[in-house]
């Protein structure tokens, strides 16, 4: 081999180990492990649209999590409301929205699975809110305008996107999923994990078409070492004098979770969040899984996908904790609402 095409070898061995590192650590070990192989080279996500879909005005997670992404993410361009309530989950994330600075972001109200699905936001919601439009296709696709991919982040069940899915399939090729949900070893072996027993079909139907969606499962979601409670510093900071008025929102909307459900709220849907944004905390390795019909995960057999597999508790929430001193992100100019 003639000099100039050794170096040429070299040197493209070494961007491919320096890459795989850099993936490595950013905690993707089985991208850094698709490298060292020879490729593919995973996508760049940097600066790619963001859509959230949550089941926000349940457990406070979800609304911690829209937060966090309203105050540090220009890319949010749409919040999708699933597990709905006549509408009142989409009010109360377009108000959480406008009280965080970002009018830009459009919400629109998905849909509604249930009667008395749990809602611990009642009485936050000016009555001079309006109701959120409830096209959900129309504003995907408008998210899917420039051909680009689009992150997907599931908070709640999979309905919607299962929706949009059925009606425009080629959009699949554009949207990168990642999902709270899914339980490998669920605390309750006789039911599915909350997020995909809401809709198993809906569950079912995403994995057999998205290629390689994330899952972040609740055994990695599912500790006290990232709770949120009465007694923790984020908590006292929503309640501290001269706080925004989305923290006063947020206090009183963990409040009522208290009151109700639970003495602490568990940040799955941040963790989530973290994980879309390839950022160091949530490690996966890739393996086959199905849903079976009630949402039960198995793994061994079915679709390939990223499986969440561990977590760095500590700086998540260094980054969380940040996340929510920020000041209202500066979007770009060119950053307008779909119509």
């Amino acid at each position: 081999m003639a000099q100039s095409e050794w170096d040429r070898v070299e040197a493209e061995r070494e961007e491919l180990a320096a890459r795989a590192e850099r993936y490595a650590n950013l905690g993707l070990g089985i991208h850094a492990e698709l490298l060292r192989a020879g490729g593919p080279v995973p996508p760049s996500l940097t600066n790619r649209p963001i859509i959230v879909d949550t089941d926000i005005g349940g457990d406070p997670d979800d609304a911690v999590a829209m937060v966090a992404a309203a105050l540090t993410v220009p890319e949010l361009k749409l919040v999708v409301t699933g597990d709905e309530i006549g509408g009142e989950r989409a009010r109360f994330a377009r108000y959480l929205l406008d009280l965080c600075g970002r009018p830009d972001v459009v919400v629109v109200a998905g849909r509604q699975l249930r009667e008395g699905a749990y809602f611990t936001a009642s009485g936050l919601v000016p009555d001079s809110v309006a109701s959120a439009d409830t096209d959900v296709l129309r504003m995907a696709e408008a998210a899917c305008a420039d051909g680009g991919l689009v992150r997907w982040v599931g908070m709640g069940p999979l309905s919607n996107l299962a929706d949009v899915l059925d009606v425009r399939p080629r959009l699949a090729r554009s949207f990168v999923l990642t999902q709270m949900g899914g339980a490998v070893r669920y605390r309750d072996p006789s039911r599915a994990e909350h997020n995909i027993r809401l809709d198993p079909q809906a569950a079912r139907d995403v994995l057999a078409i998205i290629s390689r969606p994330r899952f972040v499962t609740s055994d990695v979601t599912f500790t006290a070492e990232i709770e949120i409670d009465a007694r923790s510093g984020l908590y006292r900071r929503f309640a501290a004098p001269g706080a925004p008025a989305w923290a006063e929102v947020l206090r009183a909307h963990f409040d009522q979770w208290f009151a109700r459900y639970h003495p602490g709220s568990m940040q799955h849907d941040a963790l989530t969040l973290s994980a879309a944004l390839q950022l160091p905390f949530v490690d996966f390795h890739m393996r086959r899984i199905a849903f079976d019909s009630a949402g039960r995960m198995t793994v061994g057999d079915g679709k390939e996908v990223f499986l969440s597999r561990k977590a760095a508790y500590a700086p998540f929430l260094h980054w969380l904790e940040r996340g929510l001193s920020a000041s209202t992100v500066r979007t770009p100019q060119s950053h307008k609402p779909p119509h």
